[in-house]
């Protein structure tokens, strides 16, 4: 049976972006192809052979209740998160997030933010099993994890909460006080095993960055991807020259936090600053600072009947070889992001946001990242 498949394009993009749709649009049906949803786009994980969706979303606070849910964690938030992953999926969006020490007893969560996942893909799996869902977890860098066999150690234990015999992205989730060159050849170890099929970093310098690309390409493998905070009103990746040299390199850049944890949805206002541990960086005067901004946000939003949060997530898609990775909570936050992709904010607009957000000095990002 045929699938409706409803199209858009901004009312800005003009009659040459209208044209080169519809021509492309033309093609497609005149040759018989099916033409595929804005979202199910895919792009390469930097050099390797791994193609992830334009967008992808974070489960840090799926299990959490030492940061977010407001520190519980209970069947209705859990039922909430298993709505934002099918709400995903059935949006074109199935590129997911986690880490080993999301929700877990390390950091004082309520249940692993893997085992949650890995609970939802068996599930979606069973009604539907050909659903393609990739999935980006993390090593963390303990002090007292030493050696290569750490990583793989480590990697083993998450395959086992998630229920996988491999994932599609591991990543070193910060840079150890040392060993880091041992944990960089246990990357390349798992992507010989086959445990793995492309490897990244996250929170790296631009110095530890050229340093674990140059380590890993003496292997003959490529370094896909450098997971940073980065966002509209957070741009250290551009002043430190990080986003150069994933540019340069070509490694993808995934961007998390890129709404500044709800900052720039226009959710929160000096008069309901956010909840929890948020409140004490995003503070009453911070967001007074953040008005201007965030009234622009949503004014250029109605000219494509698009969201300030939608609108937050297609600029950082404007900087080029960036995943921005959101966090969703529920299937109307998954909905929501879901709609920031499969449309452009013009190159107008894109620097005016730049040039007014350089005028609010940025709140403090992850502590290693200028190491």
């Amino acid at each position: 049976m045929a699938m409706a498949t409803h199209f858009s394009f901004p009312v800005s993009e003009g009659s040459r972006g209208r044209g080169r749709f519809v021509r492309n649009l033309v093609r497609a049906v005149a040759s018989g192809d099916s033409v595929a949803p804005a979202t199910s786009e895919k792009v390469k994980l930097g050099g390797s052979d791994l193609k992830v969706t334009k967008l992808g979303i974070g489960v840090w606070s799926w299990g959490d209740n030492s940061y977010w849910n407001d520190f519980q964690w209970d069947d209705r938030k859990l039922k909430a998160a298993k709505g934002a992953f099918d709400v995903s999926l059935d949006n074109g969006i199935d590129f997911f997030d986690t880490a080993e020490v999301y929700g877990s007893k390390f950091s004082l969560g309520a249940i692993s933010s893997e085992s949650l996942l890995g609970r939802f893909i068996s599930e979606r799996k069973e009604r539907d099993p050909g659903a393609e869902i990739s999935v980006a977890t993390k090593f963390a860098a303990l002090p007292w994890r030493l050696g290569r066999e750490s990583v793989i150690t480590a990697l083993k234990d998450s395959l086992g909460r998630l229920g996988l015999s491999s994932v599609d992205l591991y990543q070193l989730h910060w840079p150890g006080l040392w060993g880091n060159e041992g944990y960089l050849d246990g990357l390349g170890d798992a992507v010989e095993q086959g445990l793995v099929k492309a490897v990244g970093v996250s929170n790296y310098s631009e110095k530890r960055l050229r340093s674990a690309y140059e380590r890993l390409k003496k292997r003959g493998i490529p370094l896909a991807s450098n997971q940073v905070n980065y966002s509209l009103i957070y741009r250290a990746p551009e002043q430190t020259g990080v986003k150069a040299a994933c540019d340069e390199l070509g490694v993808t850049l995934i961007a998390y936090s890129p709404i500044a944890q709800g900052a720039l949805t226009g959710k929160y206002t000096p008069e309901n600053p956010p909840s929890g541990p948020r409140g004490r960086i995003y503070t009453r005067e911070f967001l007074t600072k953040l008005q201007p901004l965030l009234n622009r946000i949503k004014k250029i939003g109605e000219n494509y009947s698009k969201t300030p949060t939608q609108v937050a997530l297609n600029w950082l898609v404007a900087q080029g070889n960036v995943i921005p990775i959101p966090g969703a909570k529920n299937a109307e936050q998954a909905k929501e992001f879901a709609g920031a992709i499969g449309w452009s904010l013009t190159d107008d607009e894109v620097s005016e946001l730049r040039s007014m957000a350089s005028e609010i000095n940025p709140v403090v990002g992850f502590p290693v990242e200028y190491l």
